[in-house]
Parts: C-alpha cells; sequence; structure tokens
C-alpha cells in the first residue's frame, strides 16, 4: 500500500512539470526563485528549511509542510529540534494551526522511518 507521503511526492512532480510546461517567463522565474531562495547565502540551507517549515504551518499549507520536512529531515534536524520549531509555530499561528500540527507528526514519523531504513 502506498503511503500518503509517497503519494504526494508524485503528485508534486508532475504538478510541477505540468507548471513548468509554459512559455510563462512569471511562473518560470518564481519556480527559480524559490529554488535559489533556499540555497546557502547568509543562512545556510538547513536552516532557511526550518523557516520555511515554521512558514508553512503558520500559513496552514500541508504541501508546504511535507516539501519542508523532507528537506529538513534530510538536512539533518533531529525529532526534538523540529518538534521544537513547530511549537513555535503553534505559538505564532494559535490553535489553527493544530490540525497542521497532526498531519507533521504523520509525516515525519514516515520521513524518519524510511531514513532509518536508508541508513541501515
Amino acid at each position: 500500500m502506498t503511503h500518503p507521503f509517497e503519494t504526494f511526492r508524485e503528485k508534486r512532480k508532475a504538478g510541477n512539470e505540468k507548471a513548468l510546461d509554459t512559455d510563462n517567463l512569471m511562473t518560470k522565474r518564481f519556480f527559480s526563485l524559490d529554488k535559489q531562495a533556499y540555497g546557502d547565502g547568509a543562512l545556510n540551507m538547513k536552516t532557511k528549511e526550518l523557516l520555511g517549515l515554521v512558514a508553512s504551518m503558520v500559513l496552514r499549507c500541508n504541501d508546504c509542510i511535507d516539501y519542508h520536512l523532507e528537506n529538513c529531515v534530510k538536512a539533518g534536524y533531529t525529532k526534538a529540534e523540529l518538534d521544537e520549531a513547530m511549537g513555535v509555530a503553534m505559538l505564532v499561528g494559535g490553535s489553527i494551526v493544530i490540525p497542521h500540527l497532526r498531519h507533521a507528526a504523520e509525516s515525519l514519523e514516515f520521513l524518519f522511518e524510511e531514513h532509518s531504513k536508508e541508513q541501515s
């Protein structure tokens, strides 16, 4: 059975391909800017991914939460560090963030299980 996170990855990839199948320069530039924004600069990529996660939780975007969670796990954040960051997001965003915290907890469980299998 396919895990919902794997379905998210497939949908995101297919959606990005369709969105970028355009001659619209604004769309292409926005995607490029987004990619560049998360690269190392005055702040490193790892820190920027954590900021992206917190912002995504406050803005209540589960797709964005999953995207940043995956990158945060790849960057080496621990569950305790991510839990603390998500706590900040809940404090800033209020109780309306709780459903997204639940979503993030399920996604993190999958990502850490997957990561531990890859390390074995």
